[in-house]
C-alpha cells in the first residue's frame, strides 16, 4: 500500500456577520489525486445556533462509477490569538457517491465565534483542514496541483505579505518600541497579531459615521489582545479614545438634532397655518382696496330712475 498523503489547507471567511447565503464554498484544492473543498454554513445546518462545517468531495458528478475515497482528517476553526485555543474535531469517513461530505454541524457555537475572544477578528474567521488521503478506489486521474506561493518578507522578526512591508516599516520607524516586550514565538501566531494589528490600525481611518458601537468595542477587544500579548499600544489607544469621544459627540449632536426637530413640528405647523390665514387677510385687504365701478349694475339702476 502507497503511504497516505495529506496536505493542510487554510480557508479565511471575510465578513461572515454579513454573509446572506446559507451556505458557503472554499476553492478547491487537490489531495491525493481527489479535488476537495471545504463548505461551510455560517447559521448552522439544523444547528440554528452553531457554524457547521464540512469536508465534501468537489467533482463528485464527474467520478466514474463506483469511486471511493477513505480519508481521515481535521477541521480547526482558528483562535487567531492563542492557537492553543482553536476549535479542533478529527474524524474519518469513506466518501462515495451516496455520501460526497462529511464533517460537524455543531464545529462551534456561533455565541463563542462571535464573542470576540479571537476566534472572528474584524470579521473575518479563520479555518484549516488538514486531509490524509488513506485509500482510493476508482481511477484517478487528478494530478498533484502545487499549491500557490505566497510571498513574504521578514520585517523586525515578524513574517508579513510583500503588501504589507511597507505599513509594517512605518509602524515600527513611528513607534520603535512597540514590540520590544511582544511575547509570542510562535510564527503563525506572530503572523496573525501582526495581522489584527494593522487591520486595526486602518479601520481606524474610517469616519465615526461608519463606526457603529458593536466596531468600537471590538476595536477595544483586540486592542486589549494585543496589549496582553505585549504590545507598547498607547499611541493606538490615545487614537481609539478620540474616535470613541468623536463618536459620542456625533451621538449627542444626532440627538440634539432629533429633539430640535421635534420641537420644531408644531412650530412648522403654526407658522403654516398663520401663513394660510394671512393670505386670506391680504385677499381680504385688497378686496377692501378694491374702486368701485360707476357702471355697476346696481348703480345703473339708480341713474335711470
Amino acid at each position: 500500500m502507497e503511504k497516505p498523503i495529506d496536505k493542510k489547507i487554510t480557508w479565511v471567511i471575510k465578513n461572515l456577520s454579513s454573509l446572506q447565503s446559507e451556505k458557503v464554498y472554499s476553492d478547491e484544492f487537490v489531495v491525493g489525486g481527489c479535488r476537495w473543498r471545504l463548505l461551510a454554513f455560517p447559521k448552522g445546518l439544523n444547528k440554528p445556533y452553531h457554524f457547521s462545517l464540512y469536508l465534501t468531495v468537489a467533482d463528485s458528478e464527474c467520478l466514474s462509477l463506483g469511486w471511493r475515497r477513505h480519508a481521515k482528517f481535521s477541521l480547526t476553526v482558528v483562535n487567531q490569538f492563542s492557537e492553543k485555543l482553536s476549535e479542533v474535531k478529527v474524524t474519518q469517513h469513506w466518501f462515495d457517491h451516496k455520501a460526497v461530505d462529511w464533517g460537524f454541524s455543531e464545529m462551534i457555537r456561533l455565541t463563542k465565534l462571535k464573542a470576540r475572544e479571537g476566534f472572528m477578528v474584524n470579521g473575518e474567521v479563520v479555518v484549516t483542514v488538514k486531509v490524509e488521503v488513506l485509500q482510493v478506489e476508482g481511477r484517478v486521474d487528478v494530478s498533484e496541483e502545487p499549491s500557490p506561493v505566497v510571498e513574504t518578507a521578514d520585517v523586525n522578526g515578524f513574517q508579513v505579505l510583500t503588501s504589507q512591508v511597507d505599513s509594517v516599516n512605518r509602524l515600527f520607524e513611528k513607534h520603535q518600541d512597540i514590540a520590544t516586550k511582544f511575547r509570542p514565538k510562535n510564527p503563525y501566531l506572530k503572523t496573525a497579531y501582526m495581522n489584527a494589528l494593522l487591520s486595526l490600525t486602518q479601520s481606524l481611518c474610517q469616519s465615526p459615521k461608519e463606526t457603529s458601537k458593536d466596531d468600537l468595542a471590538e476595536k477595544y477587544s483586540v486592542l486589549a489582545y494585543l496589549k496582553e500579548a505585549g504590545f507598547e499600544l498607547g499611541w493606538l489607544e490615545k487614537k481609539l479614545d478620540e474616535i470613541k469621544e468623536k463618536k459620542e459627540k456625533e451621538e449627542a449632536c444626532l440627538a440634539r438634532l432629533q429633539e430640535m426637530e421635534e420641537q420644531l413640528k408644531p412650530l412648522k405647523r403654526k407658522y403654516s397655518d398663520l401663513e394660510a390665514e394671512m393670505d386670506k387677510e391680504k385677499a381680504a385687504l385688497l378686496a377692501a382696496r378694491a374702486s368701485l365701478s360707476l357702471y355697476d349694475d346696481d348703480v345703473s339702476e339708480d341713474l335711470s330712475s
